[in-house]
């Protein structure tokens, strides 16, 4: 019998950030946390999903182990107060609901960011490392490539994944064609809290690698360096770093203009500087565009530019439900017919045991001759037999019928036993 798919999961709809940065898991914490879901609690199939948004465990098992997962986090993540972290997971004990979540998490349905461009591709790595720790079995393989091939026609058929519909994705894809013509583009990013945090992220798959970071709060700036591999430059000498970069990305948060036009005019402005200013009150002087080689550029300019894709993304939903209301069709009736593949195969098993054994009855009557012809007319014969249960048995599930069907093929073919017979 499939054992039932279920989800545990803890994102920005349930949780504030603190929460959600107390819990999350980089790939080191994920494999091992994978590890020892295996060696402790009996499950076949774990998939381990963590981002800046959501932390979420999706496993296959009769039996509820949401509780002990949970704990399994908190000592992943050397957090001893359990209960204070457990109210804001949710909990899916429903097998379609869990499948259809990780569907709608996937497609980027369950974003902040509505058809993040990024989520897919976490998934993938989810459950490459999955795979990698032998807890992807044949439920979690079929499941995932349906959605790969979901998401594929999702990106091919609608403007759901069109322009960048985030300020963040937005600001790195302004970066990325600015410094189109520049060989090895520099970015300084000044300022990490929540939005330079994900601006931060969001250049993980960006091609420009020469990113430095600087905070005034150094500790802030080593957790996100080291997060997203890029190098720290102490705010003390962050003019320095301003002086040698292609592009600075300012996310402070202060009163006043930190870039005034008196101070950035200090710089030699050899080349064009871009400064994005990502700060509400702005941290970019308006008259600093006044000097030669100056180029600023607000969060008005960007979110504009946001809100016009986000808009289409939206307009976008129903056509993307379609697509995943087919694609879950399809699989749930694949996944019920999975429950019944262990009978289908023991039936079989049982009416190739008695032709077999008839045969052999009468084996020394015949020449070898006469033994092939027997064989292949009482195998077309049996694979007639079986097509018959088969198909009721396919139907049956669709209908939610399987298990009374089961019974019945089990009682008249004795099929438990002679399972436990072959076994022995």
């Amino acid at each position: 019998m499939l054992s039932n798919f279920r989800a545990i999961t803890l994102s920005y709809k349930s949780a504030p950030i603190h929460i959600r940065e107390a819990v999350a898991l980089s790939e080191l914490h994920i494999r091992s946390l994978l590890l020892k879901i295996r060696d402790i609690i009996d499950v076949s199939e774990v998939l381990i999903l963590s981002t800046c948004n959501r932390t979420e465990v999706y496993y296959s098992s009769n039996i509820d182990y949401s509780s002990q997962i949970i704990s399994l986090i908190c000592i992943e993540k050397g957090i001893l107060e359990v209960e204070t972290y457990s109210p804001y997971f949710e909990i899916i004990h429903d097998h379609e609901g869990s499948v259809t979540h990780l569907y709608e998490v996937s497609l980027g349905l369950q974003s902040q960011v509505v058809g993040d461009l990024q989520i897919i591709n976490q998934v993938k790595h989810a459950y490459q490392w999955s795979a990698d720790a032998n807890l992807a079995g044949p439920f979690l393989h079929r499941l995932l490539h349906t959605i790969f091939f979901t998401n594929k026609k999702v990106v091919h058929e609608t403007t759901f994944r069109d322009g960048a519909a985030s300020v963040s994705y937005a600001t790195v894809e302004l970066v990325e064609t600015l410094t189109s013509e520049i060989p090895q583009p520099k970015v300084l990013i000044m300022g990490l809290g929540e939005i330079g945090a994900d601006v931060c992220r969001n250049f993980s798959g960006s091609r420009i690698k020469d990113i430095y970071v600087s905070n005034r709060t150094p500790k802030r700036s080593e957790s996100i360096a080291e997060e997203c591999g890029f190098a720290i430059v102490p705010f003390e000498q962050v003019w320095e770093a301003i002086d040698d970069a292609d592009v600075i990305i300012s996310a402070i948060v202060r009163d006043q203009a930190f870039f005034t036009k008196e101070k950035v005019a200090q710089l030699q402005l050899l080349k064009h500087k871009f400064f994005i200013d990502l700060s509400v009150p702005r941290s970019v002087a308006a008259d600093v565009e006044d000097l030669p080689g100056a180029l600023v550029y607000n969060i008005d300019n960007i979110k504009s530019k946001a809100n016009e894709a986000l808009e289409k993304r939206i307009l976008a939903i129903p056509q993307v439900r379609e697509i995943m209301r087919e694609s879950l069709e399809e699989f749930n009736d694949w996944s019920k017919e999975m429950v019944v593949s262990p009978t289908i195969q023991k039936l079989k098993n049982a009416l190739e045991q008695i032709r077999l054994d008839e045969l052999a009855r009468f084996a020394k009557q015949m020449d070898e001759s006469e033994a092939h012809k027997i064989d292949m007319i009482t195998k077309n014969i049996m694979q007639k037999i079986i097509k018959l249960p088969v198909l009721q048995l396919k139907a049956a599930c669709k209908r939610g019928e399987a298990e009374t069907l089961i019974d019945v093929l089990n009682d008249l073919f004795n099929l438990d036993q002679q399972a436990e017979v072959k076994t022995n």
